[in-house]
């Protein structure tokens, strides 16, 4: 008899701990189901972090004038610039896309994939050099860069176009209209507008490496401060 008390005293037992086992794995059921369906709550304005305030992009698009060519990449006057920006213009940030030997073709074969890339506010371009020296028709240059130019513009981004020049001996003729179809640009689409990116030390032995075509890291200040005056009222 005893033994059958027992018996039952344990079975209850058995059957309460399995009751407390159901209530409990019942109770974590229904925490995790409404974690999941109630809305979470906001935190207190303290407890948010600020959002840092979006830089605007100055694109530079550019062949071997603007990518340093012969240097190390800080020494050429886009990072300069950079630099410049970075003290001078805070919020904004200078992105370099330009290839050396890059054409006028090859800017706008690149330009649409660019502005999707940095969504730039400014554009600088700077290309024409390699046409050129390779004497590309100027008619194909010019709608090259009108390309280029419409679609900066179509993203809506300011346009810097800096202009090129080539050596008496392509002729007068090719020499003229070379130089004109940037003015003309500029002029048309009412650009920001430098005309002659190696004006300032065109004429100084010194400033360009051995092949004569691309400047030493010395003249790049200068060229920074040449496009500044340009491109400084584009980032107001």
């Amino acid at each position: 008899m005893i033994a059958a008390r027992s018996s039952t005293r344990n079975i209850l037992r058995a059957h309460l701990s399995a009751f407390a086992l159901s209530l409990s794995l019942f109770a974590l059921a229904s925490s995790a189901t409404q974690a999941q369906t109630q809305p979470a709550r906001k935190p207190s304005p303290a407890a948010v972090a600020p959002t840092p305030k979006a830089q605007r992009t100055v694109l530079v698009m550019g062949d071997s004038l603007s990518a340093a060519y012969g240097l190390s990449a800080s020494q050429g006057w886009v990072a300069l610039t950079a630099q410049k920006i970075a003290k001078d213009k805070p919020g904004w940030h200078v992105v370099n896309a330009s290839i050396s030997g890059e054409t006028t073709a090859g800017g706008a074969a690149r330009i649409a994939a660019e502005l999707s890339r940095h969504k730039p506010a400014v554009v600088v371009i700077e290309l024409g050099a390699n046409d050129g020296l390779r004497g590309l028709p100027v008619a194909q240059t010019r709608a090259n860069l009108a390309k280029m130019i419409a679609a900066a513009k179509t993203a809506n981004a300011k346009v810097l176009l800096i202009g090129m020049r080539m050596p008496p001996n392509y002729g007068p003729d090719y020499t003229r209209s070379f130089e004109q179809a940037f003015a003309d640009l500029a002029r048309e689409h009412r650009t920001a507008f430098v005309p002659f990116l190696l004006e300032p030390i065109a004429l100084d032995d010194r400033a360009f490496q051995a092949d004569r075509l691309h400047p030493v890291a010395s003249a790049q200040p200068k060229l920074r401060d040449h496009v500044w005056t340009a491109l400084a009222p584009l980032l107001n």
